[in-house]
């Protein structure tokens, strides 16, 4: 879990919500504190405004702050919204339909009409290439070179702006992954790529490929976002380091999250699970229930010896709402969560059935 080094100079952290975004500052035992409506069109903007009122109020300059950790629920939205890149995929040969074969199972057998999730890279933009390494990293096909020549056409005539490259058995050497990228890059040397062996290096090719297009998908918006971020803080005097909250309770430095943002997924709730879990331990509670209400979702989270539980794969914009399979399977560490979309905002109806 996430812990805060201890120092004299003052300690600032901010939380972009789906409807606030909340700003804290702590210098020694004292805490200020500002909520401010989230700038949906630039999250960045409530953020700064926030963060200069506060320091304003307290006097304290922005070069005195030596530590900035930032949650933000942008790449969640992203996701969710289906905002993010025109990605695209390349992946061995025999493996392009994975995403959608995933399980091979319905999450409900007994729904006729069920609708499983559409992956966010559609078929016409999943390339393949002829290469294949075993279980244990040993070269069984050597990758096919000039078979990428081709695809870096089909990329650009598909105005791509995102590769997610997933090839089999990559987890245990990334040797194909790594001489594709290098390769493309010489000739599309803006286009932004993300390997499997880099954001997921894990056995389960389909969570696998899952996760690193889910990655790409979202990493041109992100990266974008904190490169912004980055600039305004440093215009302000901020001369500290950026780290932000990933999904599983962590710290993630800003390069690195610009790279991998698909740990970010989460990251909001998980900054709320890790103050829960703090306040447990110093209460000396063994079994705790944390109940977060945002202006959006409520979140729940049981924490244990002042724990939270950690999982290793979740899912995200579930068809439907408690149907395990429905999602996105992100494979990655999370804190675990029941989330609904019933925050302080939300606005309760009820039909001419009597129904909520």
């Amino acid at each position: 879990m996430a812990q805060l080094p201890l120092h004299d100079g003052a300690r600032l952290s901010a939380d972009i919500g789906g409807t606030f975004t909340d700003v804290v500052l702590e210098r020694c035992a004292a805490r200020w504190s500002r909520k401010l409506l989230t700038t949906h069109a630039a999250p960045e903007r409530g953020l700064l405004c926030g963060i200069s009122e506060i320091l304003t109020e307290t006097g304290i300059h922005a070069s005195e702050v030596a530590w900035f950790a930032h949650g933000t629920t942008l790449a969640t939205n992203a996701l969710i919204e289906k905002r993010g890149a025109r990605a695209a995929l390349l992946t061995t040969k025999g493996f392009r339909d994975v995403v959608e074969i995933g399980y091979e199972g319905r999450y409900d057998p007994m729904n006729l009409r069920l609708e499983k999730q559409r992956p966010l890279v559609p078929r016409e933009l999943r390339f393949t290439v002829a290469e294949r390494l075993s279980a244990r990293g040993d070269v069984l096909t050597p990758l096919d070179e000039d078979a990428l020549g081709p695809i870096v056409e089909a990329l650009r005539a598909n105005e791509v702006e995102s590769l997610a490259i997933g090839f089999l058995h990559a987890y245990a050497d990334p040797r194909h992954e790594r001489r594709a990228r290098d390769i493309i890059q010489t000739q599309c040397q803006s286009l932004p790529i993300s390997l499997s062996s880099d954001v997921c290096p894990e056995t389960r090719e389909y969570e696998r490929i899952s996760t690193v297009i889910a990655n790409a998908y979202i990493q041109p918006l992100v990266a974008t976002y904190l490169d912004r971020l980055a600039a305004e803080l440093a215009a302000l005097g901020l001369r500290c380091p950026v780290m932000l909250m990933t999904s599983g309770g962590g710290l993630m430095p800003l390069d690195l999250a610009k790279r991998i943002p698909v740990r970010l997924v989460e990251s909001g709730p998980a900054g709320g699970a890790v103050l829960s879990s703090g306040l447990a331990a110093e209460l000396s509670a063994t079994r705790v229930l944390s109940f977060d209400m945002g202006g959006t979702t409520a979140k729940i989270c049981f924490i244990a010896d002042g724990k939270p539980q950690v999982a290793r794969v979740f899912e995200v914009d579930r068809a439907a709402r408690f149907h395990k399979g429905s999602g996105l399977p992100l494979r990655m560490p999370v804190v675990e969560l029941i989330e609904i979309g019933a925050g302080g905002g939300s606005v309760a109806s009820v039909d001419a059935m009597g129904r909520t």
